[in-house]
Formats: structure tokens, sequence, C-alpha cells
């Protein structure tokens, strides 16, 4: 590139795609901070439960308690994953950007800029591709503990009835 401004405009224009991969991997890293919160909750209500404290209804929590935590850690695999894609497209748009300066300087590279951003661009899709995997598995998760706490109202309600008769 023979002008200089067109060269500056060049290596900002990735800075966009970086930008959208910092928000992405601060949202991204605090889903992944709910999940432990929420884990070490669910850890701390089992203990509870096995230690000698009288649960009501402490097998159909516990069967709950162990499908919770089986999404979870599904969750977490698959927001572990779409951090590194998140992560490697940051380096790719990154070395992108370096790229598009180097190729003022060696003009054989003309072609590492393009490959960098495209690869850079996949990598952030296939990252965006895995949330929306991970919060389709949530919402189900969240459907189901909304009717698990359903169940337990009938339960009790029941119980209360079973109570009262004569």
């Amino acid at each position: 590139m023979d002008n200089p401004l067109s060269l500056l405009s060049a290596m900002i224009t990735p800075a966009v795609l970086i930008s959208a991969c910092g928000t992405l991997i601060m949202s991204t890293s605090m889903r992944l901070a709910r999940i432990v919160d929420r884990v070490r909750e669910l850890s701390h209500l089992t203990e509870e439960m096995f230690a000698g404290e009288t649960v009501v209804f402490a097998e159909e929590r516990r069967l709950e308690f162990e499908r919770q935590l089986s999404v979870h850690t599904r969750r977490g695999r698959i927001i572990q994953n779409a951090l590194t894609g998140f992560y490697i497209s940051l380096g790719l748009l990154v070395a992108a950007t370096v790229s598009i300066g180097l190729t003022a300087l060696i003009q054989q590279l003309h072609w590492l800029p393009t490959a960098l951003g495209i690869a850079g661009t996949i990598t952030l899709f296939y990252g965006s591709v895995l949330l929306i995997a991970e919060t389709r598995l949530a919402l189900r998760s969240v459907n189901s503990e909304m009717q698990f706490t359903l169940q337990l109202r009938d339960l009790y309600r029941q119980r209360s009835e079973d109570n009262n008769l004569p």
C-alpha cells in the first residue's frame, strides 16, 4: 500500500471484530461463572441433604440435583469450547491487523491478512454457534427446573391432603 492513511484504515478494520470478540469473551465468561455458582449451590444443597438433616422428598430432590449437575457439566464444556474459539478468533484477528502492517514492508505477504481475517471470522462464528447451543440447553434446563418446582408443589399438596384425611 502506497498511501499510509489507507494502511492505517485497513489496520483499523479488524478492530470491530476484535471488539466483538472481547464482548463475547466477557459475556461468555460471566455465563461460565454463573454455571460455577449454580454447581456450588447444588453441591451445598446435596451435602445438606445427606448430612443427616430431614429433607422432604429427598429422593426426588436428589434425582433433580443429579439432572441439573449433568446439564451444567454439558453447558460448562460448551462454554469452554466457545471461549476457546473466541480467544483463537481474537488472536487471529489481532494477527490479521499486524500482518496488514507487515504487508507494507514485505509485499509477498499480501495474502496473509485476508487468510487470517477469514480464519478469525470463521472461528468467531463457530463460537457464536456454540453459544446458541448452550443457550438452548440452559433454557431447557430452566424449564425442567420450573417443572420440578411445580411437581414439588403438587407433592406437598398431596401430602397435606393425605394428612388431613379423617
